[in-house]
């Protein structure tokens, strides 16, 4: 491929365009998490406290998703890890696309914006947001620098492409949308207790959903992994294919899948029952049939990876998980917006 050092074309393909999915998937999720919560609360007009931190939390989420890649794309570069015999997408510091001073600016320039960026979102979920955004820069240095070395590749993956930005993104939707800041303060009076209650109660249940999602986004890592085994085995890389070997990662990959549907079907079920109570038709409502759509694609995605095995055909898996993870986000979304549909219809 011809490629202009440092033209926009080689920092577009820097950026893997195919990763960013594991960033927006989680931020979707959360954001029909908010959504959900403040229309039911009756706050669905404030479309300015809706609207605004969910721009901001994709932005966010997407540049930390293309500093991570460039990142990874210097350290490996740095490292010698990019050999002539690399499997995966070619990369941009190892192929002379970009040059290494250039990438490090680059590293610093989407460092600084996302920085930027993120800085309202304290204003829409309160001082947290400061240490949670830190977290992520520092997790995005740690990952490529240490960590995937030592084998907690998977363990970031849920975390920082699950959890965290699901919860935190339901987070700062609520938290203005509510007035908890008002509710939490004195002058909140007997509505605190209520407020802090009922953040309690429904919290725990976008945490649940961010584990189903970064389950699903951690299955881009393990065919990252999967095709790249032997190499890291040599260069002493212990992921969790390497420790625990093909056959286990091919089960892992698609259970990944299994546990991720069932979560969101448990995870959308919990906050029905919450609203309505338990009665029969809130214990499994028709809607929460809709993920189920998502394990044909995964099945077949796990055929080929299987019958792929090994080489760099194993990228064509790589593009269908990054699709999977889009279709199973917007599966989540669906779901969510019909258990909130009769909350809307009945105001």
């Amino acid at each position: 491929m011809q490629v202009k050092t440092n033209s926009l074309k080689a920092w577009v393909l820097a950026s893997r365009p195919k990763t960013l999915a594991g960033a927006v998937a989680p931020v979707l999720v959360g954001i029909a998490y908010g959504v959900f919560t403040t229309a039911t609360a009756g706050a669905a007009g404030k479309t300015g406290i809706v609207i605004v931190p969910s721009v901001l939390c994709i932005l966010f989420a997407v540049l930390m998703q293309i500093d991570a890649n460039f990142i990874n794309d210097y350290f490996d570069w740095k490292k010698g890890a990019d050999k002539d015999g690399r499997l995966g997408p070619e990369r941009a510091c190892t192929q002379g696309w970009i040059t290494p001073g250039a990438m490090k600016k680059g590293i610093a320039t989407v460092t600084a914006v996302s920085f930027l960026i993120g800085l309202p979102l304290i204003y829409y979920g309160g001082w947290p947001m400061a240490v949670v955004g830190i977290f992520c820069i520092l997790g995005a240095f740690l990952y490529t620098t240490r960590l995937s070395y030592l084998g907690f590749g998977d363990i970031m993956v849920v975390l920082f492409f699950g959890i965290i930005p699901v919860f935190f993104t339901y987070h700062v939707i609520i938290w203005r949308g509510l007035d908890f800041p008002y509710m939490l303060s004195l002058e909140g009076g007997g509505n605190s207790g209520a407020a802090a209650l009922g953040y309690i109660v429904f919290g725990w249940i976008p945490l649940l959903s961010g584990l189903a999602v970064g389950l699903v986004t951690d299955n881009l890592l393990i065919v990252n992994n999967y095709r790249d085994r032997t190499q890291d085995a040599e260069n002493g890389k212990k992921t969790l294919v390497v420790r625990c070997g093909a056959k286990a990662a091919e089960w892992v990959y698609l259970l990944n899948g299994v546990f991720a549907t069932v979560l969101c079907m448990l995870s959308c079920g919990a906050f029905r029952i919450f609203r309505y109570g338990c009665l029969p038709e809130n214990i499994f409502p028709f809607h929460l049939v809709v993920p189920l759509l998502f394990l044909p694609f995964l099945f077949a995605t796990h055929r080929k990876m299987i019958k792929i095995n090994h080489g760099k055909e194993l990228n064509a898996v790589l593009g269908k998980t990054s699709r999977n993870i889009l279709i199973y986000s917007l599966l989540f979304v669906i779901t969510i917006t019909l258990t909130a549909l009769p909350v809307w219809y009945n105001g």
